[in-house]
C-alpha cells in the first residue's frame, strides 16, 4: 500500500471509528479556522494537534510518503515565490521593519518577512495532516455518503468516490507499464540521466492514456446500464450512522471552532503581531516608562535618530 500516492488503507483506530460525515464536518471546520486568521500561537497549537490525530490514526509515513514529498516540494517552490514577488510583504503587514540583510535591489531581508512566511509555513502544517488523514482513513463509498448527506448531490458524491478509487489504479497502471517497457530495453531507472528517463516517460504516458480512457469507458457504461441518475435520491450501502463518539466529537470540534474564531478575531485584527513599533520622540518623557514595559529597548534603538535621545532611554533601561 505504500506504494500508492493516496489511497484508504484499513485499520482499526480511533480516527477510522469515526464515521465520514463526522470526519468530513471537523475537517471543513479545520479548514475554515486554518484560512480564517494568522495567529501564530494557535496555527502552533493546531499543528501539534494535526500531527496528534496523525499519530492517533496508525499512518505510517511510509505509506504516504510520495504525497508528502509532493507537497514539500510545493511548499518550498511557494515560500520563494512569496519571496520573489514580494520580499517586504510581511512589513507591510506588521507595521514595522527590523532589517537582517540589506541584500541588493527590493531584496531585502527583514524579520517581518521571516515571520510572515514562518506562518505560511505553519499553514501548510495545519491543514495538511487532517486532509491527508480524511482520505487514508475513509472508505471512498463512505466518504461518498457522507458528502451525500451533508447536502452534496449524489451524482457529485459518486464522481469524488471514483476519483479517490481511480487514483492508486492508475498508478498500478502506471507501475505495469513501466515495467513492461523496461523489459522491452527501454532504460527507466536511476541509472541514466534524468534526461532519458523523461524521454522514457513519454513511452508510457501513451498507454496509461488509453487504458484510463478504456477504464472511464466500462464503468460510464455500467452506470448507464444501471439508470444512475434517474432518480433524486438514492441509498448507500457504505453509510455508517452516527454513534456516541461521533455527537461527542462533533460537540468538541464546535466549541473549539467557536473557541479559535474568538481567540482570532479578539483584538479586531487576525494577524498576531509581536512587532510592536517604538513610538515618535516627541511621545518620549512621562509616558515612556509605561511603553518600556511592553517594548523592549533595543527596538527604540531601532528608531530613534541621534545619540542624546538613545542614551536618555539607556539610562530608563
Amino acid at each position: 500500500m505504500s506504494r500508492f500516492m493516496l489511497s484508504y488503507i484499513e485499520r482499526r483506530s480511533p480516527i477510522h471509528l469515526l464515521s465520514g460525515s463526522t470526519k468530513l464536518i471537523v475537517f471543513l471546520l479545520w479548514s475554515i479556522l486554518t484560512m480564517a486568521g494568522y495567529d501564530t500561537r494557535l496555527m502552533v497549537l493546531m499543528s501539534l494537534g494535526g500531527i496528534l490525530l496523525f499519530i492517533l490514526s496508525g499512518t505510517k509515513i511510509r505509506e504516504v510518503s510520495f504525497i508528502f514529498k509532493m507537497l514539500v516540494f510545493f511548499m518550498v517552490c511557494n515560500l520563494l515565490g512569496i519571496y520573489l514577488f514580494a520580499p517586504e510583504h510581511g512589513v507591510t503587514l506588521y507595521g514595522s521593519r527590523h532589517l537582517i540583510w540589506k541584500g541588493f535591489g527590493r531584496f531585502t531581508l527583514t524579520q517581518e518577512q521571516l515571520f510572515y512566511e514562518a506562518n505560511v509555513l505553519l499553514k501548510y502544517a495545519m491543514l495538511v495532516p487532517p486532509a491527508i488523514l480524511l482520505i487514508v482513513t475513509t472508505n471512498p463509498s463512505e466518504f461518498a455518503a457522507s458528502l451525500n448527506r451533508i447536502g452534496v448531490n449524489y451524482s457529485v458524491a459518486y464522481a469524488v468516490s471514483l476519483a479517490l478509487r481511480y487514483i492508486p489504479d492508475v498508478q498500478r497502471d502506471y507501475q505495469s507499464i513501466s515495467q513492461a517497457q523496461q523489459a522491452r530495453g527501454i532504460e527507466l531507472s536511476s541509472k541514466v540521466s534524468w534526461v532519458k528517463r523523461l524521454k522514457g516517460a513519454g513511452s508510457i504516458l501513451l498507454p496509461l492514456v488509453f487504458s484510463s480512457l478504456d477504464r472511464i469507458d466500462v464503468v460510464s457504461r455500467a452506470m448507464e446500464l444501471r439508470s444512475f441518475g434517474k432518480h433524486k435520491r438514492r441509498t448507500w450501502y457504505a453509510a455508517r450512522p452516527f454513534s456516541r463518539a461521533d455527537l461527542l466529537v462533533l460537540i468538541l470540534s464546535i466549541i473549539l471552532f467557536i473557541l479559535g474564531l474568538w481567540f482570532t478575531f479578539q483584538d479586531g485584527n487576525r494577524f498576531y503581531n509581536p512587532f510592536t513599533p517604538a513610538p515618535a520622540v516627541g511621545e518620549l518623557g512621562a509616558g515612556c516608562l509605561q511603553s518600556r514595559a511592553y517594548v523592549p529597548s533595543f527596538l527604540f534603538h531601532a528608531f530613534l535618530p541621534d545619540d542624546s535621545t538613545r542614551s536618555f532611554v539607556h539610562e530608563l533601561s
